[in-house]
This record gives C-alpha cells, structure tokens and sequence, in this order.
C-alpha cells in the first residue's frame, strides 16, 4: 500500500532550485535511503516530506490513510539539544504532544505508550535518568523512542548515526532494521554513509540538482551512477 507519493517536485529557496524533477513513491513497509551530494536537496525534500516546507512545483501526497502526524522524525542533534536538562522519559513521552491536545498532561495510556517504547528500544533501565547524562548512543535511542511515541507508521530519519562511535553505529541500524522488518515501521532516511544505505534499504533515491536514480537498492548498485558514488566513497575513506 502506497503511502507518500512524491510527483515532479521542485524544491528551493527564494526563488533559487536546489533540485527539481523528484518523483517517487513510498510503500508501506519500505525502508528508503535518500544519499547525495551535498547541497543536492536532501534535507529540503525532508522538510517537504513532513510539511515543513512547500515545494515550488509538484506534490507531495500522503496516501493509504497515511496522516501527517503519523509520521514521526529524527533530526540531527544540536549541541543545545546533547544537553537538554530533562530526564529520559520526560523526553520520551513528549513525543505524544501531538496526541495530548490541549490537555497540559500525559493520560495513563501516554505515558505507558512511552513506556513501550523505552522497552522496545532498550533504555527503560535508563528512565529516570538524566538525558544529558547519557551516551551519544542512548541519546539516539531515546529521541528515536521519542519519534515513536509522536508517530509509529512512518519515520523520518535524519543521519541518525552522525557522531556515533563504531559501536553505536551499529546498534542504531540494528535497531532501525528490526523496526522496519520486524514491527513493518517504513522507514525513510537520509545517509551520507552509502555503503550502509546499500546494506540496510531496499529503495535508493539518489538525489543531485535533477534525481539520478530512484529504485530497488540492487539497481542502484549496478547502475553507472550507483558504481560511481561509492568509487567516490572509497576514495574518501583512503584519504
């Protein structure tokens, strides 16, 4: 079941194109990696995924009873945010703002909600403890928790292991696996680390001022544009 369907949008500011010509469609279950050079639109197109910016041509359409606030984001952290002076399941059950209303409180099923997810992802030892406190991996783990608490369906991921440490690294997309094959959670994300995005996606949406390549991630890999960048990335590396 399709759930955004994103049609020959153009994406910019004041007048200026980042990139145009974006067309693509996400189905329910999909785990969708969006890489590319940047200042290629990536995190515009984000933007525009959740509302939070209109493109100046196209649609972008939520469809098979998808919500907006359905769907839930990871941003990257600022360092104000590394610091926030709240407890770990303050922060967790704040996700379910968009659920409260007007009501100045969390209601029992809220705060079990978070709770859930604080068990899903391993860190309801950590629930009273102080978010600042934490390890750049269990800060993630926690705004991930979050994310899930504004809106299971859908999320939006933005270099959701930028900062981590090896280890880490792996256990956050250990965590974003089981939650897109086991709990059937889409994923959509945007990563710079391209060998990863081929190891963990299914789709690939490679962006540049016009979009290179949109498909399954074994089509990305074989493509001339697919065997370019990661050339590009390993050159990198060697540096």
């Amino acid at each position: 079941m399709e759930q955004i369907i994103c049609k020959d949008v153009s994406l910019g500011y004041d007048g200026n194109i980042v990139s145009e010509g974006i067309s693509f469609r996400v189905c329910e279950g999909d785990y969708l990696c969006i890489v590319g050079e940047n200042g290629a639109g990536k995190s515009t197109l984000m933007k525009a995924l959740l509302g939070l910016h209109k493109p100046m041509s196209g649609t972008i359409a939520l469809a098979g009873g998808l919500r907006q606030d359905e769907i839930g984001y990871l941003p990257q952290q600022t360092s104000y945010q590394k610091d926030f002076p709240a407890s770990v399941e303050e922060v967790v059950v704040s996700g379910c703002l968009s659920r409260s209303g007007l009501r100045p409180f969390y209601n029992r099923r809220e705060k079990q909600y978070a709770k859930e997810n604080m068990q899903r992802l391993g860190i309801l030892p950590l629930c009273k403890r102080c978010y600042r406190e934490l390890s750049g991996g269990q800060q993630q783990r926690v705004l991930l928790a979050r994310a899930l608490c504004s809106a299971g369906k859908l999320l939006v991921l933005d270099e959701p292991v930028s900062g981590l440490d090896p280890a880490a690294t792996n256990d956050m997309y250990e965590i974003i696996r089981k939650l897109n094959r086991e709990d059937g959670v889409t994923i959509i994300m945007i990563s710079h680390d391209i060998a990863a995005a081929a190891r963990e996606a299914d789709h690939i949406l490679h962006l540049s001022r016009h979009p290179l390549y949109f498909g399954e991630t074994r089509g990305y890999l074989a493509s001339c544009v697919g065997e370019a960048f990661l050339r590009t990335e390993v050159k990198a590396d060697e540096r």
